[in-house]
């Protein structure tokens, strides 16, 4: 009689037959090529190609050798990778009623519980509803009421960099989570040790790890999902159930504090409060509710995740163009002196700054994949054939990185925005087109974003210098710079001094909250 072992083998194999022939079974019928890619082998198709770390970059490869727009099936899962931004113009824009769609994760969605994010959602009535309660709080108009609370956390910021400048990365994170945490629920976060900010970090650390495309088999064979954690080779069930309780703690224990301070009537003004105090039907109450808690955790996790990345980003690229760094200052001191911090006020008299913040994204986008697309809808491009079912990637690393419009791309180098007299260049590619996402499904915190990078990179240019630091023999140490892979690119950690620039300068430091305490 067959061991348990080979019989589960067995019965494994028949399962990845019976969906790679039922996957591939689907209509075509012009008989027109899918677009090129890598060969697949049989069955598992291209699985053994995926790349498990800096995809983005493995695909532009892919891209050079077959096409802006490359074909993978993985284990009868057609996929497709967009490496241009004509190609994601013609899909995402153009054709954004059927590929605006999200493909159902089975580790994300069903197992980690990320299904509350509309991030996340199928585009449909559901998805329309969140990101138009979203949209009300955080479009280009409305981000400009955050901006005391965006410069009050800046500030704080130059202080904490002071008391200890060697956790200048943390300080950064706790930034933005403060920033964020204070506008959707009016919570106030002092330390990176604050319960909100730790249950945020884990959450998205999961959320990072299982978004990297191949990451985990479960999402090409969904019916894995039902085998025990304690079944060999099951690990992943492990790390679900361990995801899904911090995915589930993030939007509803800052929701319910402030419910709570609502009903007690001491709840300081946020997005949150606002919308349960406008309830008016209590008939709907409880949907209403449930938009505000998953609006709220979404731009807890933006405003919690990226920007903190492009933030990081940014000083490793002024430790490393220290040319850069000094233009931008002495662009500062002309428009402010040396005797002021900038305000939002100053914006428009600072266009070396707003084309640092620019080359900032556009460098090392935190996005290198964006969130991939889906398509439920047979199409044809340009003699194509795309079948429905298939995950649509947009290279957004890949388009950044394209000579055509950002010649010598690897160089940090926001003259490339400028006209040579020193102002915006309108013929300049806005990197923004393609690091906040495609389409339907652009970023919608986009807007708070750019003005959270331009109150930290204002106020730390403004009074301090980021130098390398020095090794045992008071020597400048060289730094390489790396990064993460993941759904959000991360500079890995690096060593550098961060000092005051002058006595006026530390004097700026110590009373730079005073106007937005």
């Amino acid at each position: 009689m067959p061991s348990i072992p080979i019989l589960v083998a067995s019965a494994l194999l028949a399962l990845v037959l019976w969906q790679y022939v039922t996957k591939r079974s689907k209509i075509n019928p012009q008989r027109l090529p899918l677009p090129p890619g890598p060969r697949p082998l049989p069955i598992i198709g291209n699985a053994l190609d995926m790349p498990q770390e800096f995809p983005w970059k493995t695909f532009r490869e892919w891209t050079n050798k077959y096409g802006d727009l490359v074909h993978v099936n993985v284990v009868g899962q057609p996929i497709l990778v967009v490496g241009s931004a004509k190609v994601a113009y013609d899909l995402f824009e153009r054709k954004s009623s059927i590929y605006s769609g999200r493909a159902n994760s089975t580790m994300i969605i069903d197992l980690m519980g990320w299904g509350w994010s509309f991030g996340m959602m199928n585009y449909g009535e559901q998805w329309k509803r969140h990101r138009k309660l979203f949209h009300q709080h955080f479009n280009q108009n409305a981000v400009d009421k955050y901006q005391h609370i965006q410069m009050r956390e800046s500030r704080a910021l130059l202080r904490r960099i002071r008391e200890n400048p060697e956790k200048f990365m943390d300080h950064i994170r706790i930034t933005f989570a403060a920033t964020i945490m204070d506008i959707a629920y009016g919570i106030q976060v002092k330390d990176r040790t604050d319960e909100f900010i730790t249950i945020a970090e884990s959450a998205l650390e999961g959320l990072s790890e299982a978004a990297v495309p191949g990451a985990f088999l479960v999402d090409q064979l969904p019916w894995l999902k039902y085998i025990p954690s304690w079944f060999p080779g099951a690990g992943f069930q492990k790390k679900a159930q361990e995801w899904a309780h911090l995915a589930n703690e993030m939007p509803n224990k800052p929701f319910n504090a402030v419910k709570a301070a609502v009903k007690r009537g001491d709840a300081r003004p946020s997005m949150v409060a606002s919308l349960l105090e406008n309830i008016t039907d209590e008939s709907a109450r409880s949907e209403d509710e449930r938009l505000a808690r998953n609006a709220a955790g979404v731009a807890y996790a933006g405003g919690a995740d990226t920007t903190v990345a492009a933030v990081q980003s940014f000083f490793l690229a002024m430790l490393c163009h220290p040319g850069v760094q000094k233009k931008a200052q002495a662009e500062i001191a002309s428009v402010v002196g040396r005797d002021h911090l900038p305000d939002f006020d100053v914006r428009e008299q600072l266009p070396y700054i707003n084309a640092i913040i620019k080359e900032t994204m556009r460098w090392q986008p935190v996005t290198p994949l964006a969130v991939p697309h889906y398509t439920d809808v047979d199409d044809i491009y340009e003699g194509h054939y795309i079948p429905a079912g298939s995950i649509i990637m947009g290279n957004v690393w890949s388009m950044l990185h394209d000579e055509e419009y950002y010649p010598n791309p690897s160089e940090f180098r926001p003259e490339r925005f400028l006209l040579a007299d020193g102002t915006p260049n309108p013929d300049a590619k806005d990197p923004g087109a393609f690091a906040f996402g495609f389409g339907r499904r652009i970023c919608p915190g986009r807007f708070l974003s750019d003005t959270s990078l331009y109150s930290v990179i204002t106020s730390v240019l403004a009074v301090y210098d980021i130098l390398p630091a020095l090794d045992a023999n008071g020597k400048e140490e060289k730094v390489t710079p790396a990064w993460t892979t993941g759904l959000v690119q991360y500079p890995l950690p690096f060593r550098c001094r961060i000092v005051p620039r002058s006595k006026a300068a530390e004097g700026l430091i110590s009373h730079s909250g005073d106007h937005y305490a």
